[in-house]
Protein backbone atom coordinates (compact mmCIF):
# COMPACT_ATOMS: atom_id res chain seq x y z
CA UNK A 1 0.00 0.00 0.00
CA UNK A 2 1.32 3.43 -0.89
CA UNK A 3 1.10 6.03 1.86
CA UNK A 4 -0.46 8.41 -0.69
CA UNK A 5 -3.67 6.34 -0.68
CA UNK A 6 -4.40 7.69 2.78
CA UNK A 7 -4.58 11.23 1.40
CA UNK A 8 -7.54 10.27 -0.79
CA UNK A 9 -9.55 8.87 2.12
CA UNK A 10 -9.18 11.67 4.68
CA UNK A 11 -12.26 13.15 6.31
CA UNK A 12 -12.12 15.96 8.83
CA UNK A 13 -13.51 15.73 12.34
CA UNK A 14 -12.69 17.11 15.77
CA UNK A 15 -11.02 13.94 17.11
CA UNK A 16 -7.60 14.44 18.69
CA UNK A 17 -4.42 12.40 18.23
CA UNK A 18 -1.26 12.50 20.38
CA UNK A 19 2.04 10.98 19.26
CA UNK A 20 4.28 10.67 22.32
CA UNK A 21 7.70 9.92 20.85
CA UNK A 22 10.51 8.72 23.09
CA UNK A 23 13.50 9.12 20.80
CA UNK A 24 15.58 5.95 20.54
CA UNK A 25 13.06 3.99 22.65
CA UNK A 26 13.94 0.52 21.34
CA UNK A 27 16.73 -1.26 23.18
CA UNK A 28 18.62 -4.47 23.93
CA UNK A 29 19.41 -6.35 27.14
CA UNK A 30 22.78 -5.56 28.70
CA UNK A 31 25.47 -8.22 28.60
CA UNK A 32 24.28 -11.15 30.68
CA UNK A 33 20.75 -9.73 30.93
CA UNK A 34 17.42 -10.71 29.39
CA UNK A 35 15.40 -7.48 29.40
CA UNK A 36 15.68 -4.29 27.36
CA UNK A 37 15.60 -0.82 28.89
CA UNK A 38 11.83 -0.56 28.31
CA UNK A 39 11.21 -4.05 29.72
CA UNK A 40 13.40 -3.29 32.76
CA UNK A 41 11.68 0.01 33.54
CA UNK A 42 8.75 0.10 35.95
CA UNK A 43 5.98 1.44 33.70
CA UNK A 44 2.60 0.72 35.33
CA UNK A 45 0.81 3.42 33.34
CA UNK A 46 2.08 2.27 29.94
CA UNK A 47 1.39 -1.32 30.93
CA UNK A 48 -2.19 -0.41 31.81
CA UNK A 49 -2.66 1.20 28.40
CA UNK A 50 -1.11 -1.85 26.71
CA UNK A 51 -3.70 -4.16 28.30
CA UNK A 52 -6.55 -2.15 26.76
CA UNK A 53 -4.77 -1.06 23.61
CA UNK A 54 -2.96 -2.57 20.65
CA UNK A 55 0.80 -3.15 20.43
CA UNK A 56 3.32 -3.97 17.73
CA UNK A 57 6.78 -3.34 16.33
CA UNK A 58 7.72 -0.76 13.70
CA UNK A 59 10.50 -0.82 11.12
CA UNK A 60 11.44 2.82 10.42
CA UNK A 61 12.98 2.21 6.97
CA UNK A 62 13.25 -1.52 6.30
CA UNK A 63 14.42 -4.83 7.71
CA UNK A 64 18.03 -4.63 8.84
CA UNK A 65 18.41 -0.94 8.00
CA UNK A 66 19.68 1.38 10.73
CA UNK A 67 17.82 4.68 10.32
CA UNK A 68 18.86 8.23 10.99
CA UNK A 69 16.50 10.42 12.98
CA UNK A 70 15.40 12.33 9.89
CA UNK A 71 14.00 9.46 7.81
CA UNK A 72 12.62 7.79 10.94
CA UNK A 73 10.55 10.87 11.79
CA UNK A 74 9.33 11.26 8.23
CA UNK A 75 8.09 7.66 8.49
CA UNK A 76 6.36 8.38 11.82
CA UNK A 77 4.36 11.14 10.14
CA UNK A 78 3.24 8.96 7.23
CA UNK A 79 5.86 9.92 4.64
CA UNK A 80 7.99 7.50 2.66
CA UNK A 81 11.42 7.77 4.35
CA UNK A 82 13.32 6.65 1.26
CA UNK A 83 11.60 8.82 -1.34
CA UNK A 84 11.80 11.91 0.90
CA UNK A 85 15.20 11.35 2.49
CA UNK A 86 17.02 14.64 3.14
CA UNK A 87 20.23 15.60 4.88
CA UNK A 88 19.99 16.63 8.52
CA UNK A 89 21.44 20.02 7.70
CA UNK A 90 18.14 21.10 6.15
CA UNK A 91 16.22 19.86 9.20
CA UNK A 92 18.50 21.79 11.52
CA UNK A 93 18.13 24.96 9.44
CA UNK A 94 14.33 24.68 9.50
CA UNK A 95 14.35 23.97 13.23
CA UNK A 96 16.44 27.06 13.96
CA UNK A 97 14.26 29.21 11.74
CA UNK A 98 17.23 30.08 9.52
CA UNK A 99 16.13 32.14 6.49
CA UNK A 100 16.65 29.43 3.89
CA UNK A 101 17.27 30.22 0.24
CA UNK A 102 17.61 28.22 -2.95
CA UNK A 103 21.25 27.37 -3.61
CA UNK A 104 22.36 27.28 0.05
CA UNK A 105 24.17 24.21 1.36
CA UNK A 106 23.17 23.21 4.89
CA UNK A 107 25.37 20.96 7.04
CA UNK A 108 24.90 19.35 10.42
CA UNK A 109 28.02 19.83 12.55
CA UNK A 110 29.37 18.26 15.72
CA UNK A 111 32.00 20.03 17.77
CA UNK A 112 34.56 17.31 18.49
CA UNK A 113 37.84 16.72 20.32
CA UNK A 114 41.16 15.96 18.58
CA UNK A 115 44.31 14.82 20.35
CA UNK A 116 47.79 16.18 19.56
CA UNK A 117 48.08 13.73 16.67
CA UNK A 118 44.90 15.05 15.09
CA UNK A 119 42.89 11.93 15.95
CA UNK A 120 39.31 12.13 17.22
CA UNK A 121 38.97 11.23 20.89
CA UNK A 122 35.37 12.42 21.37
CA UNK A 123 32.89 12.97 18.52
CA UNK A 124 30.69 15.12 20.77
CA UNK A 125 33.31 17.14 22.68
CA UNK A 126 31.96 15.84 25.98
CA UNK A 127 28.41 16.86 24.98
CA UNK A 128 29.54 20.46 24.98
CA UNK A 129 27.42 22.92 26.96
CA UNK A 130 25.11 24.97 24.76
CA UNK A 131 26.42 28.31 26.05
CA UNK A 132 29.99 27.29 25.17
CA UNK A 133 28.75 26.24 21.74
CA UNK A 134 27.30 29.72 21.27
CA UNK A 135 30.63 31.36 22.11
CA UNK A 136 32.49 29.14 19.67
CA UNK A 137 30.00 29.72 16.87
CA UNK A 138 30.40 33.48 17.36
CA UNK A 139 34.18 33.10 17.18
CA UNK A 140 33.99 31.04 13.98
CA UNK A 141 31.51 33.49 12.46
CA UNK A 142 33.95 36.34 13.08
CA UNK A 143 37.15 34.51 12.09
CA UNK A 144 36.37 32.32 9.09
CA UNK A 145 36.06 33.32 5.45
CA UNK A 146 36.15 30.90 2.52
CA UNK A 147 37.61 31.60 -0.89
CA UNK A 148 34.79 29.81 -2.73
CA UNK A 149 31.76 31.01 -0.72
CA UNK A 150 30.28 34.47 -0.55
CA UNK A 151 29.06 33.79 3.00
CA UNK A 152 29.42 31.09 5.65
CA UNK A 153 27.19 30.90 8.72
CA UNK A 154 27.74 29.10 12.05
CA UNK A 155 24.68 28.67 14.28
CA UNK A 156 24.33 26.89 17.61
CA UNK A 157 21.81 24.07 17.65
CA UNK A 158 22.15 22.48 21.10
CA UNK A 159 24.94 20.99 23.20
CA UNK A 160 27.67 19.90 20.76
CA UNK A 161 25.51 20.27 17.65
CA UNK A 162 25.63 23.19 15.25
CA UNK A 163 24.49 24.24 11.80
CA UNK A 164 26.88 25.39 9.10
CA UNK A 165 25.59 27.09 5.94
CA UNK A 166 27.44 27.91 2.73
CA UNK A 167 25.89 30.63 0.57
CA UNK A 168 26.95 32.21 -2.68
CA UNK A 169 28.44 29.39 -4.69
CA UNK A 170 27.52 26.40 -6.83
CA UNK A 171 27.03 23.61 -4.30
CA UNK A 172 26.20 19.93 -4.38
CA UNK A 173 24.97 17.50 -1.71
CA UNK A 174 26.94 14.72 -3.39
CA UNK A 175 30.06 14.70 -1.23
CA UNK A 176 31.20 12.40 1.56
CA UNK A 177 30.94 13.33 5.24
CA UNK A 178 33.93 14.43 7.29
CA UNK A 179 32.65 12.51 10.33
CA UNK A 180 34.18 9.00 10.30
CA UNK A 181 31.59 7.95 12.93
CA UNK A 182 34.30 6.53 15.23
CA UNK A 183 37.16 7.70 17.41
CA UNK A 184 40.85 7.05 16.81
CA UNK A 185 40.72 8.45 13.29
CA UNK A 186 41.29 11.95 11.93
CA UNK A 187 38.37 13.91 10.46
CA UNK A 188 37.73 12.44 7.01
CA UNK A 189 38.48 14.43 3.90
CA UNK A 190 35.35 15.30 1.92
CA UNK A 191 35.29 13.56 -1.46
CA UNK A 192 33.11 14.35 -4.47
CA UNK A 193 30.69 11.55 -5.36
CA UNK A 194 30.00 13.07 -8.79
CA UNK A 195 32.27 15.32 -10.89
CA UNK A 196 29.97 18.32 -10.40
CA UNK A 197 30.58 18.17 -6.63
CA UNK A 198 34.34 18.64 -6.80
CA UNK A 199 34.26 22.34 -5.93
CA UNK A 200 31.95 21.67 -2.96
CA UNK A 201 34.39 19.08 -1.59
CA UNK A 202 37.22 21.60 -1.90
CA UNK A 203 35.20 24.22 -0.01
CA UNK A 204 34.26 21.80 2.79
CA UNK A 205 37.87 20.69 3.23
CA UNK A 206 38.98 24.33 3.34
CA UNK A 207 36.29 24.94 5.95
CA UNK A 208 37.44 21.99 8.10
CA UNK A 209 41.04 23.18 8.06
CA UNK A 210 40.15 26.73 9.01
CA UNK A 211 37.85 25.57 11.83
CA UNK A 212 40.62 23.40 13.34
CA UNK A 213 43.02 26.33 13.09
CA UNK A 214 40.55 28.75 14.69
CA UNK A 215 39.80 26.34 17.56
CA UNK A 216 43.39 25.23 18.19
CA UNK A 217 43.41 26.84 21.64
CA UNK A 218 40.40 24.86 22.87
CA UNK A 219 40.84 21.78 25.08
CA UNK A 220 37.68 19.90 24.08
CA UNK A 221 35.90 21.54 21.16
CA UNK A 222 38.90 21.95 18.90
CA UNK A 223 37.39 20.65 15.65
CA UNK A 224 34.12 20.22 13.81
CA UNK A 225 32.73 17.16 12.00
CA UNK A 226 30.36 17.79 9.09
CA UNK A 227 27.55 15.62 7.73
CA UNK A 228 23.95 15.68 6.57
CA UNK A 229 24.53 17.92 3.53
CA UNK A 230 21.29 19.23 2.06
CA UNK A 231 19.78 21.94 -0.09
CA UNK A 232 16.34 23.49 0.25
CA UNK A 233 13.21 21.68 -0.94
CA UNK A 234 9.46 21.80 -0.31
CA UNK A 235 7.33 18.98 1.15
CA UNK A 236 3.57 18.29 1.10
CA UNK A 237 2.22 19.37 4.48
CA UNK A 238 0.28 17.31 7.00
CA UNK A 239 -2.40 19.98 6.78
CA UNK A 240 -2.91 19.34 3.06
CA UNK A 241 -2.41 15.57 3.19
CA UNK A 242 -4.36 14.62 6.30
CA UNK A 243 -6.56 17.65 7.03
CA UNK A 244 -4.91 18.05 10.42
CA UNK A 245 -4.16 21.11 12.53
CA UNK A 246 -0.86 19.84 13.99
CA UNK A 247 1.32 21.12 16.83
CA UNK A 248 4.91 20.07 17.60
CA UNK A 249 6.19 20.17 21.18
CA UNK A 250 9.91 19.51 20.90
CA UNK A 251 13.10 20.84 22.43
CA UNK A 252 15.77 20.02 19.84
CA UNK A 253 15.91 22.20 16.73
CA UNK A 254 16.21 19.31 14.29
CA UNK A 255 12.88 17.80 15.33
CA UNK A 256 11.23 21.20 15.22
CA UNK A 257 12.73 21.49 11.75
CA UNK A 258 11.08 18.31 10.51
CA UNK A 259 7.79 19.47 12.00
CA UNK A 260 8.08 22.92 10.39
CA UNK A 261 8.88 21.43 6.96
CA UNK A 262 5.71 19.31 7.22
CA UNK A 263 3.48 22.23 8.15
CA UNK A 264 3.20 21.85 11.92
CA UNK A 265 2.93 24.81 14.24
CA UNK A 266 5.91 24.91 16.59
CA UNK A 267 5.19 25.36 20.29
CA UNK A 268 7.37 27.74 22.33
CA UNK A 269 10.64 26.30 23.60
CA UNK A 270 10.60 23.97 26.59
CA UNK A 271 13.50 22.65 28.67
CA UNK A 272 12.20 19.65 30.61
CA UNK A 273 9.80 16.75 30.10
CA UNK A 274 7.51 18.33 32.67
CA UNK A 275 7.53 21.56 30.66
CA UNK A 276 6.65 19.70 27.47
CA UNK A 277 3.62 18.11 29.13
CA UNK A 278 2.51 21.46 30.52
CA UNK A 279 2.81 22.93 27.03
CA UNK A 280 0.79 20.06 25.58
CA UNK A 281 -1.96 20.64 28.13
CA UNK A 282 -1.96 24.41 27.58
CA UNK A 283 -2.31 24.07 23.80
CA UNK A 284 -4.60 21.05 23.73
CA UNK A 285 -7.82 22.85 22.87
CA UNK A 286 -6.31 24.63 19.86
CA UNK A 287 -5.06 21.69 17.76
CA UNK A 288 -6.10 18.16 16.79
CA UNK A 289 -2.72 16.46 16.27
CA UNK A 290 0.20 16.66 18.70
CA UNK A 291 3.78 15.53 18.19
CA UNK A 292 5.54 15.45 21.55
CA UNK A 293 9.23 14.61 21.26
CA UNK A 294 11.41 13.47 24.17
CA UNK A 295 15.15 13.38 23.45
CA UNK A 296 16.59 12.08 26.73
CA UNK A 297 15.92 8.39 25.99
CA UNK A 298 18.08 8.62 22.87
CA UNK A 299 20.86 10.60 24.56
CA UNK A 300 21.21 8.05 27.36
CA UNK A 301 21.28 5.24 24.83
CA UNK A 302 23.95 6.95 22.73
CA UNK A 303 26.06 7.42 25.86
CA UNK A 304 25.77 3.71 26.67
CA UNK A 305 23.96 4.39 29.95
CA UNK A 306 21.42 1.57 30.35
CA UNK A 307 20.28 2.47 33.86
CA UNK A 308 19.91 6.14 33.02
CA UNK A 309 17.76 5.33 29.99
CA UNK A 310 15.59 3.15 32.24
CA UNK A 311 15.16 6.08 34.63
CA UNK A 312 14.06 8.41 31.82
CA UNK A 313 11.43 5.89 30.69
CA UNK A 314 10.19 5.55 34.26
CA UNK A 315 9.97 9.32 34.62
CA UNK A 316 7.90 9.60 31.45
CA UNK A 317 5.60 6.86 32.73
CA UNK A 318 5.13 8.69 36.03
CA UNK A 319 4.01 11.78 34.12
CA UNK A 320 1.80 9.90 31.67
CA UNK A 321 -1.44 10.30 33.70
CA UNK A 322 -1.32 14.02 32.90
CA UNK A 323 -1.40 13.17 29.20
CA UNK A 324 -4.14 10.57 29.64
CA UNK A 325 -6.23 13.10 31.60
CA UNK A 326 -6.61 15.05 28.35
CA UNK A 327 -8.65 12.07 27.11
CA UNK A 328 -7.26 12.01 23.56
CA UNK A 329 -9.19 9.95 21.05
CA UNK A 330 -5.93 8.28 19.99
CA UNK A 331 -2.69 8.10 21.98
CA UNK A 332 0.35 6.58 20.31
CA UNK A 333 3.48 5.85 22.37
CA UNK A 334 6.58 4.80 20.46
CA UNK A 335 10.03 5.92 19.33
CA UNK A 336 11.56 6.93 16.04
CA UNK A 337 14.24 4.22 16.12
CA UNK A 338 16.12 1.98 18.53
CA UNK A 339 19.15 3.27 20.42
CA UNK A 340 20.29 0.38 22.64
CA UNK A 341 22.67 1.43 25.39
CA UNK A 342 24.50 -1.82 24.67
CA UNK A 343 25.42 -0.42 21.24
CA UNK A 344 25.78 3.27 22.17
CA UNK A 345 24.08 4.27 18.92
CA UNK A 346 21.18 3.78 16.56
CA UNK A 347 20.37 0.21 15.52
CA UNK A 348 18.22 -1.66 13.02
CA UNK A 349 16.01 -3.29 15.66
CA UNK A 350 12.27 -2.62 15.28
CA UNK A 351 10.67 -0.12 17.64
CA UNK A 352 7.89 -1.01 20.14
CA UNK A 353 4.61 0.85 19.63
CA UNK A 354 1.46 1.15 21.73
CA UNK A 355 -1.80 2.57 20.37
CA UNK A 356 -4.59 3.42 22.79
CA UNK A 357 -8.10 4.29 21.60
CA UNK A 358 -11.68 3.44 22.55
CA UNK A 359 -12.08 1.37 19.39
CA UNK A 360 -8.86 -0.62 19.82
CA UNK A 361 -8.95 -4.39 19.55
CA UNK A 362 -7.13 -5.62 22.69
CA UNK A 363 -4.47 -8.17 21.78
CA UNK A 364 -3.74 -9.85 25.10
CA UNK A 365 -0.72 -7.73 25.97
CA UNK A 366 -0.01 -7.53 29.68
CA UNK A 367 2.79 -4.95 29.53
CA UNK A 368 4.61 -2.64 27.12
CA UNK A 369 7.93 -4.01 25.92
CA UNK A 370 9.68 -5.39 22.88
CA UNK A 371 9.05 -9.05 23.69
CA UNK A 372 5.33 -8.52 24.19
CA UNK A 373 4.95 -6.21 21.20
CA UNK A 374 6.09 -8.80 18.65
CA UNK A 375 2.89 -10.71 19.42
CA UNK A 376 0.66 -7.64 19.42
CA UNK A 377 -2.28 -6.85 17.18
CA UNK A 378 -0.34 -4.40 15.05
CA UNK A 379 2.24 -7.07 14.33
CA UNK A 380 5.47 -5.90 12.74
CA UNK A 381 4.86 -3.26 10.10
CA UNK A 382 6.63 -0.45 8.25
CA UNK A 383 6.59 2.70 10.37
CA UNK A 384 5.22 4.79 7.47
CA UNK A 385 1.82 3.09 7.89
CA UNK A 386 1.44 4.06 11.55
CA UNK A 387 -0.13 7.42 10.69
CA UNK A 388 -2.85 5.70 8.67
CA UNK A 389 -3.65 3.38 11.56
CA UNK A 390 -3.88 6.35 13.95
CA UNK A 391 -6.10 8.31 11.56
CA UNK A 392 -8.38 5.30 11.17
CA UNK A 393 -8.80 4.91 14.93
CA UNK A 394 -9.69 8.61 15.07
CA UNK A 395 -12.38 8.15 12.42
CA UNK A 396 -10.49 10.34 9.99
CA UNK A 397 -10.40 7.86 7.06
CA UNK A 398 -13.43 6.89 4.99
CA UNK A 399 -14.03 3.53 3.35
CA UNK A 400 -12.01 2.68 0.24
CA UNK A 401 -14.03 1.49 -2.74
CA UNK A 402 -17.66 0.53 -3.17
Amino acid sequence: MDTELIDQLVVKNDKKIIFLIMDGLGGLPPEGGTKTELETAATPNMDRLAVLGTCGLLDPVGYGITPGSGPAHFALFGYDPVKLNVGRGLLSAAGLGFPMAAGDLYMRANFATLDKKGLITDRRAGRLATDKNELLCKKLQNDIRLSSAKEVFFLTEKEHRALVVLRGGTWSEQITETDPQKTGLPPAEAQALIPEAASTAVAVNELTGKVIQALSGEDKANSMLLRGYAQYQLFPSMVDRFGLNPLAVAGYPMYKGIARLLGMTIAPDTETIEDEIKMLCAKYKDYDYFFMHIKATDSRGEDGKFDDKVKVIEKIDSLLPQVCALNPDVLVITGDHSTPAAMSGHSWHPVPVLLSAKNCRPDGATSFGEGVCIGGGLGRMPMKYLMGVALAHAGKLQKFGA
